[in-house]
C-alpha cells in the first residue's frame, strides 16, 4: 500500500501561500537535488487545478536552454509520473500521464492508495485540506524558509487536530528546514 504524502514549502508562521511569496530557501540548488531525491520514487501526483497549472511548467522545463542538471532532473521525474486533477473548470490538460477527476472522491483515493506500487502525493493547501479532513495523508513534509510573512493560505487547514510523529529533519545551508512528520 502506498502512503500519500502531503509537502509544501511554508514560511516561519506556516503559510503555504502568501502573496509576494513565502520567503528564500527552496530556490536553492542543494534543496532542489534533496526533493528531487526524496520525491523521484512517487508514481502519482494529486493536484488542484491552480497547483497543477504551477507544476506543469515541468512538462516543458528541460526544453529551456541553459537548465541546470537538478532542473533537468526533476523535469524528468514529474514527466514520469501520473498526475490527476481536481477541477470542476478545467476543459483540458496540457501535460502526459495526466487526467481530470471533477471532485475528490475519499474512497477513491483510499482505492488508489491500496492499489498503488509507488507514493502518492496531494498537492495544495485547498486540495490537501480534503485528504486531511478525510484522513487520508500518512505523512507531512514541510520546507519551512526563513521569512514569517503575516497571511496567506495556511499549510493546515483550520479546524482540524493532528497528533504527528516527527520523524526526520534536516536544515540546509540556505536557512530552510526540512521536517518530515508521520501520521499518529
Amino acid at each position: 500500500m502506498a502512503k500519500l504524502i502531503y509537502s509544501m514549502v511554508t514560511s516561519l508562521d506556516g503559510y503555504a501561500e502568501a502573496e509576494g511569496g513565502l520567503g528564500t530557501g527552496a530556490d536553492d540548488p542543494e534543496v532542489h537535488s534533496f526533493i528531487n531525491d526524496l520525491f523521484r520514487p512517487v508514481g502519482t501526483y494529486l493536484y488542484g487545478r491552480r497547483m497543477y497549472e504551477t507544476m506543469v511548467y515541468w512538462e516543458t522545463a528541460h526544453a529551456e536552454p541553459d537548465q541546470p542538471p537538478h532542473i533537468l532532473q526533476y523535469a524528468r521525474d514529474w514527466q514520469a509520473a501520473e498526475k490527476i486533477v481536481y477541477s470542476t473548470t478545467l476543459e483540458s490538460v496540457s501535460s502526459a500521464k495526466t487526467r481530470i477527476e471533477r471532485t475528490f472522491d475519499p474512497e477513491a483515493v483510499r482505492d488508489l492508495k491500496a492499489a498503488a506500487e509507488h507514493d502518492i502525493t496531494v498537492d495544495g493547501p485547498n486540495l490537501a485540506a480534503q485528504a486531511i479532513k478525510a484522513g487520508l495523508v500518512d505523512e507531512y513534509h514541510l520546507f519551512i524558509t526563513t521569512s514569517v510573512v503575516g497571511g496567506g493560505k495556511r499549510f493546515f487547514p483550520d479546524g482540524v487536530r493532528l497528533d504527528l510523529d516527527l520523524v526526520e529533519e534536516r536544515a540546509f545551508d540556505s536557512g530552510l528546514i526540512y521536517a518530515r512528520y508521520r501520521a499518529g
